[in-house]
């Protein structure tokens, strides 16, 4: 369950950055952040950001918001799972 907190946490940041990427997009010399999620180590997930040296690309900043969404809604769902599957074995336990 807390690989799948990490993720949700991962997506967060991810959609932050892409939001202010977004909102900073007419900003005078803003350079944008660049987002990936990685895998280091078995058991964790991160958003790893950098900074670019180029300017908001508006379609790709939006695309990529998708990707995001779907990824946070994916690891609640298998949040929701787990809480049920430990919700039933208490209940048989009982």
């Amino acid at each position: 369950m807390q690989v799948n907190a990490n993720s949700m946490m991962a997506h967060q940041n991810w959609m932050s950055n892409n939001a202010n990427n977004i909102a900073n997009i007419n900003s005078d010399n803003f350079n944008s952040t660049a987002t990936t999620i990685q895998n280091p180590s078995e058991g964790s997930v991160q958003a790893v950001s950098s900074t670019t040296s180029s300017s908001t690309d508006l379609t790709r900043e939006i695309t990529e918001q998708i990707p995001i969404e779907k990824g946070f809604n994916a690891q609640a769902a298998a949040i929701k799972t787990q809480e049920q599957m430990i919700g039933s074995l208490i209940d048989l336990s009982v």
